[in-house]
């Protein structure tokens, strides 16, 4: 699968229609997001039942400011609507695909239990 964009008016379809989304936030002026382009685009025709997104920084602002991204490439991966991942920096692609068989392979149940966990400690 070819990487999409992402803007803040397909963000919630995106990320709700697809079990996994993994998303490239990056900048035109950025070198290091330049580097990894060909990378993230490389990996997403490896896993086409994953999306792929690029998030354009500067075009996009608003979304850059909503999931807090201070420095760019950062890479997020969101796996049934929950964030699992997030990084800054230009992955190698041995990371990359390292990364996503992990993600791919978490037990989501247990992830809900722990975020269940972890917010009814953080209310006590």
């Amino acid at each position: 699968m070819a990487t999409i964009n992402l803007t803040k008016e397909n963000l919630e379809e995106t990320i709700n229609n697809n079990k996994m989304v993994i998303i490239d936030f990056w900048a035109e002026w950025c070198g290091p997001c330049k580097s990894f382009g060909p990378t993230f685009e490389k990996v997403s025709e490896e896993y086409p039942d994953i999306v792929f997104a690029k998030v354009d920084t500067e075009a996009q602002q608003e979304l850059g400011s909503m999931f807090q991204i201070r420095s760019i490439p950062t890479v997020m991966m969101f796996k049934e609507q929950i964030i699992i991942f997030k990084e800054a920096g230009a992955l190698p692609e041995s990371s990359l695909k390292e990364v996503l068989e992990r993600v791919t392979t978490l037990d989501m149940e247990t992830v809900r239990a722990d975020i269940k966990a972890q917010e009814a400690e953080a209310k006590s």
